[in-house]
């Protein structure tokens, strides 16, 4: 009904008591705002203003009336707020760094949900290892990136984690006897150490482990590639079970008797700190990540 000028307008004479003040705030004619005021009484059929010699006064409907279209500027300049925040928050480019398994396994549904909620923000995917992933977070190249095991002073945000899990062939003594392996008893095997293009990989996790992998026959860099060797009876491996397929023929896999993870955190570069298209994705995905599992 009739545009906001008008309600400018009335609220203006509510304010001030006199049409002609309330016309020069509202860039309009002192005969212009009458007729207005003249319009929208009679499109709300009923008196708004009692007008005096010097001033003007509402009636009773007025009052009510200006008190709610005082509500509803105030609401529409709530709206316009928010629409010039989210101009900056929801429009730009955002730099996001992974190793490959993260891309290839954990961030591609959400990352296609977050661009269907906000197309006007476009994701640079970099793709490295995850010693490279540190490197562009501390050089600006990423303004954000995922991080293998974050350190707990860092602040990261959780994105999940992962379960470290012996694999051998199906016809493996170890595999025949479907219990959990010691470490140690691992690393003492013929090995295949896949990577997954990753230095957080089996070799690190036995230094930390006070142990070493006392015969490896072979690096890879691709888990599938590992599976294969290791169905092929080169020897066990160490390999995150998010990589494993669900039918994997002629593998077994066993958990470790001490269960290791790998967890996942998205970190920021300090100017990604500062980014508000940055902001925007971290609390997209905090709030449609499932709750992290304790370990």
């Amino acid at each position: 009904m009739h545009n906001l000028l008008h309600w400018r307008l009335l609220v203006a004479v509510a304010d001030s008591g006199k049409i002609t003040l309330a016309a020069n705030q509202c860039g309009m004619t002192q005969s212009g705002a009458s007729q207005a005021i003249a319009q929208l009484e009679d499109a709300l059929q009923t008196p708004l203003l009692v007008r005096r010699p010097h001033s003007v006064v509402l009636t009773q409907s007025g009052e009510q009336i200006a008190m709610h279209a005082r509500a509803m500027l105030a609401e529409l300049h709530k709206i316009k707020s928010y629409a010039q925040q989210a101009k900056s928050a929801h429009a730009g480019k955002i730099r996001l760094a992974s190793f490959p398994s993260a891309f290839s396994l954990l961030l591609p549904p959400l990352l296609r949900k977050f661009h269907r909620r906000y197309p006007a923000i476009e994701l640079v995917q970099l793709e490295g290892n995850d010693l490279e992933v540190e490197d562009w977070l501390a050089q600006e190249t990423a303004d954000v990136g995922v991080v293998l095991n974050p350190s707990p002073e860092r602040q990261s945000y959780p994105l999940g984690q992962d379960l470290w899990l012996a694999v051998t062939a199906s016809e493996h003594s170890l595999a025949r006897s479907r219990k959990p392996v010691d470490f140690s008893l691992l690393a003492e095997l013929p090995f295949v150490l896949a990577t997954g293009g990753c230095y957080l990989n089996a070799q690190l996790l036995a230094q930390q482990a006070g142990l070493s992998l006392a015969d490896i026959r072979v690096t890879v860099n691709d888990w599938s590639t590992a599976l294969t060797l290791v169905r092929e009876g080169v020897g066990v491996s160490l390999i995150p079970a998010s990589v494993i397929p669900a039918d994997a023929p002629g593998i077994c896999t066993l958990p470790l008797i001490t269960p290791l993870y790998r967890h996942f955190g998205l970190v920021c570069s300090l100017r990604g700190a500062g980014s508000a298209p940055v902001q925007t994705l971290l609390q997209y995905l905090q709030a449609h990540l499932p709750l992290p599992v304790s370990s």
